[in-house]
């Protein structure tokens, strides 16, 4: 791909859940100057909790086990 238009039509062809990824990646990039090299985890969020990829999104219990299992590896 070489022009923009080429890249948008890329997008335009990808699933909605894989454009999500890659606006996630982008954004990463772009806010933590992330190069190009290094590996963006778009698995995790900004406080490094698991991005729920399910069709149920995460609880306030399911916070709490994961906040309780980060305390525990400190």
């Amino acid at each position: 791909m070489k022009t923009l238009s080429e890249i948008e039509a890329a997008v335009d062809s990808l699933p909605k859940d894989k454009q999500e990824e890659l606006l996630r990646f982008i954004e990463a990039r772009l806010q933590n100057g992330v190069k190009a090299s290094q590996p963006v985890n778009s698995n995790r969020n900004k406080r490094n909790f698991p991005v729920s990829k399910g069709s149920k999104p995460f609880t306030s219990a399911d916070v709490n086990l994961i906040e309780s299992e980060s305390d525990d590896r400190r």
